[in-house]
């Protein structure tokens, strides 16, 4: 299958699903287009609540693209790349509509940052986490504002330094990422209709002024996750870097 992302509207809920076959890994042309379709369901007055979704069964998602972290061979290709991920975030953020995360499975890297960026998320229990950036000589620096708000400091450090680990659903659950963990992806999806359907029949300005609530405090995230991209930018064209993602050629 081709790599997609795509907004359907049904009951007042727009669901914005992407999917890579590569794990669902998220190059460029999949983050710039989940930032357009997270800024016209925010925009459309037929969306209530909005659910982000991927494809597949077993990865929500992977995290970045190793094909073109390999391509990158300058800092402002560098950082390009990574402000990806910072504008996903921030839509996600600036949307004036609630998010919830369907993640039905293992979420890397990136894939945390996305389920951290939701306002209310609902995982399977094959959703483990994993944050592997230092193990290939960069880190997690743009998604961790959004990561350590979620969770906090400390599950964040644990995550960052313990990167060849993947931490079960259950963990995640307990640190504040998860809402509720399901044993299928059809009590899974159950639950997720369950949930919107329950949001859309709330006060719409009241459901808005609650996420502004949410997300207080974070109006300087723009410029902060923009200078993370930067760190991150000039990382993956070090030689530590370069000569760990030989192995993904």
């Amino acid at each position: 299958m081709q790599p997609y992302v795509t907004l359907q509207i049904k009951n007042k809920v727009g669901y914005i699903e992407f999917f890579h076959p590569d794990h669902n890994a998220m190059p460029s042309a999949n983050l710039k287009k989940l930032v357009q379709f997270i800024r016209e369901a925010g925009s459309n007055k037929m969306v209530k609540v909005v659910v982000l979704k991927s494809g597949g069964d077993r990865t929500f998602c992977a995290g970045a693209s190793f094909k073109e972290l390999i391509a990158i061979d300058n800092e402002v290709k560098g950082t390009q790349f990574f402000s990806g991920f910072a504008q996903v975030i921030n839509a996600m953020r600036e949307c004036p509509k609630l998010i919830i995360a369907r993640v039905q499975g293992k979420a890397v890297g990136g894939g945390v940052g996305l389920a951290a960026a939701a306002d209310y998320c609902l995982a399977t229990q094959y959703a483990a986490i994993k944050l592997s950036e230092l193990s290939i000589g960069i880190g997690p620096f743009v998604i961790e504002p959004v990561v350590s708000r979620r969770m906090g400091k400390t599950a964040m450090s644990r995550l960052t330094l313990d990167a060849e680990t993947f931490y079960t659903p259950e963990w995640a659950k307990e640190k504040g990422l998860y809402a509720e963990v399901y044993d299928s992806a059809e009590a899974l999806d159950e639950a997720i209709q369950d949930m919107a359907q329950k949001l859309c029949g709330y006060n719409s300005e009241a459901l808005e002024q609650m996420k502004q609530v949410f997300w207080e405090g974070t109006d300087h995230w723009n410029e902060l996750l923009l200078e993370r991209s930067k760190i991150s930018g000039k990382l993956v064209l070090s030689a530590f870097t370069k000569e760990k993602l030989k192995r993904f050629k």
